[in-house]
């Protein structure tokens, strides 16, 4: 059996100003190319399917279009949770229609599928947390433990008033519950998330920027150690970077996101996982990097020539420019940049520091004009550097308009 993982793919999420929408449409539509030619016969969607909970028109369209391709018209079955992006009802909403296509979208923690029967495929089993398939062209079925993200309310209601410490205790009783009862040899045991997991003793695995926190203290941090020993294979989602943070036997993965959405994740390649499953073995599994997406860089110069040379070489990307100089960029300088370079997200100026004593940046003389009170105020604020003539032109206009 071959099985699609993906995760966070946070339709809708714009970079600053920039919308990312066109890429998002190729990198579906990439996605959809390698499952069809890879022949994979079941596709999971490890959560964050949206940005936010109220996700713009174009996003859902873009969301339904794309599950209904991965389908093939109810051939495929396709299991989508929600993350901590997601509202979950606004996932759960389409569900009975959805399951006409073969698509299977599970909200709320403890969900119960109820079971039906399409042409290609059934769900021949059910509970809490729970689904077992059996595909028309496997003489084996496919068990999936799923767990979509909770909040600290939801949390609440799922697992009562348990502590914190034993977060890790409760998920484990539930995950091992379901394990032992419908996880035997004879069928493909899957665990499928979307919470901060991370291996018992490891450094802790960085959160890119801008993502919501999961982790908040050590209440929310899950150790894969948990997962039944059942499970032959588990799809994380959240972390936007590809990483087995299980072993080569039972390999427990985050997927990564389509698409650099961040300047932490400058750089890197974005992959979807291909797994080859029986009962009873080892999964293999198989990274296939995404080709589509515009690159993230983040960039560093300390002169303008070598920052317009590089920005003109390297045009199709998005870029966070940190320029540093002796003073403070003048307006056509900036003006030029953005002229160089439609993709420059953020350009952070940087002023070389000059050696000044600490007394020399306190001390003003009050008894100056304005204009040397105002050098010296500008310079006792930004490190001992010397406002440039553009920006004492300014101040001149102001104080004498």
């Amino acid at each position: 059996m071959k099985i699609l993982h993906t995760a966070d793919w946070h339709l809708g999420k714009r970079l600053d100003r920039f919308s990312r929408l066109e890429e998002q449409i190729l990198v579906m539509d990439e996605l959809v190319q390698i499952a069809d030619e890879e022949k994979v016969d079941l596709v999971l969607i490890a959560g964050d399917l949206f940005d936010n909970f109220n996700p713009g028109t174009e996003a859902v369209q873009l969301f339904y279009q794309t599950l209904k391709r991965l389908s093939l018209n109810g051939k495929r079955p396709v299991i989508a949770i929600s993350g901590n992006h997601d509202s979950p009802s606004l996932i759960d909403a389409p569900d009975p229609l959805a399951r006409e296509c073969g698509i299977i979208l599970i909200g709320h923690p403890k969900a119960i599928i109820n079971p039906f029967e399409l042409e290609h495929f059934k769900i021949s089993k059910s509970a809490e947390g729970f689904i077992e398939l059996t595909l028309k062209n496997h003489d084996f079925p496919v068990r999936i433990l799923h767990t979509p993200y909770a909040n600290e309310i939801r949390l609440k209601q799922y697992l009562g008033e348990d502590k914190e410490a034993e977060l890790n205790q409760v998920l484990a009783e539930h995950w091992q519950k379901n394990a032992d009862q419908f996880c035997d040899e004879n069928g493909v045991n899957l665990l499928m998330t979307h919470l901060y997991m991370n291996k018992k003793g490891a450094p802790l695995l960085d959160e890119p920027e801008g993502e919501k926190p999961l982790k908040i203290g050590n209440a929310d941090l899950i150790f894969s150690e948990i997962i039944p020993h059942q499970i032959q294979y588990t799809a994380l989602g959240h972390l936007h970077r590809f990483q087995n943070i299980g072993t080569d036997e039972k390999p427990v993965v985050y997927s990564s996101s389509p698409l650099c959405y961040s300047f932490s994740e400058a750089g890197q390649t974005k992959h979807i996982s291909i797994i080859e499953a029986e009962p009873n073995q080892p999964v293999q599994f198989t990274k296939i990097p995404i080709k589509n997406g515009k690159c993230l860089e983040r960039k560093s110069f300390d002169c303008i020539e070598k920052t317009i040379e590089w920005l003109t070489i390297n045009q199709d990307t998005f870029v966070e420019l940190t320029l540093e100089s002796e003073s403070f960029l003048k307006a056509d300088e900036r003006k030029l940049l953005y002229q160089t370079h439609s993709g420059i997200v953020h350009l952070i100026p940087k002023i070389k520091n000059q050696e000044l004593h600490e007394n020399q940046l306190r001390d003003i003389n009050l008894s100056q004009d304005i204009q040397s009170l105002f050098k010296d105020y500008f310079k006792s604020k930004n490190g001992g550097q010397e406002a440039n003539e553009e920006l004492i032109d300014l101040f001149n206009e102001i104080i004498n308009p």
